[in-house]
């Protein structure tokens, strides 16, 4: 569940799940084989495998692990899928200085309870080894309400990446370092509520998970993101001592 920010107050306040990409389309079936849907019943949140045991979410997205069902493979949310894998999970693991004022390392890991099967339908996606440059093309996904109403198929939105300058002109102090905007400052396309923990891929990598921002599609203010770049080394050592 993405979170509004509203900047006089400076607080966040969560939005329920449910709204999604804004202003996007219809992504080519299962053409993100990496793209996770997270839910415990309660809340949802999206999610990428990054290798046959491991998916990449938002540490704001506060699942009961007992009831939480990773799924695979899906494109069509509501219809049981010949293509879909569930999945519990058997760890969950989020950045350790996690702050949700303002989010900053608002990411986590989750350990399947087994392996992720690969084929055509389901992959993982390589890590960042670079972090986002402005003007870079990027992609980010998720399933949910668009600005017609529900959607039942995974939702695709191609944006850029905005200029450090641009995203503090929007947020001011609540951007660090860990972050990037990415987005149109005119509005009208966002990702949105629900998306959170999403992916957000450029040139084949994973560089960004889908964090916060002032609302959905608002002029002025573009979504917030998670630099995936700088958490490599900490993904990497949570894998190797789990």
């Amino acid at each position: 569940m993405k979170t509004a920010v509203f900047i006089l107050l400076v607080v966040l306040v969560a939005f329920s799940s449910g709204d999604k990409i804004i202003g996007g389309y219809e992504c080519q079936p299962h053409s993100q084989p990496w793209q996770a849907y997270l839910t415990d019943n309660r809340i949802s949140c999206g999610g990428s495998l990054i290798n046959e045991r491991w998916v990449v979410s938002a540490a704001h997205c506060t699942f009961s692990r007992n009831r939480l069902l990773v799924y695979l493979g899906k494109h069509r949310l509501c219809d049981a899928e010949s293509t879909e894998q569930q999945i519990g999970v058997e760890k969950i693991i989020p950045y350790p200085r996690y702050n949700n004022r303002p989010h900053n390392n608002d990411i986590l890991l989750m350990k399947l309870r087994s392996p992720a099967t690969f084929n055509k339908y389901v992959k993982p996606i390589p890590l960042a080894t670079n972090c986002t440059s402005a003007g870079e093309n990027c992609l980010v996904s998720g399933w949910g309400r668009t600005g017609a109403g529900s959607a039942s198929v995974l939702q695709c939105l191609d944006l850029p990446v905005l200029s450090r300058a641009k995203c503090k002109c929007a947020y001011g102090k609540l951007i660090t370092t860990n972050m990037f905007c990415a987005g149109f400052m005119r509005g009208g396309k966002d990702s949105c509520q629900g998306d959170s923990g999403g992916p957000v891929v450029c040139s084949g990598k994973l560089k960004g998970v889908v964090s916060f921002g002032n609302g959905c599609a608002k002029p002025r203010f573009p979504g917030v993101y998670v630099e995936v770049c700088r958490y490599t080394s900490w993904i990497n050592s949570i894998i190797a001592n789990n």
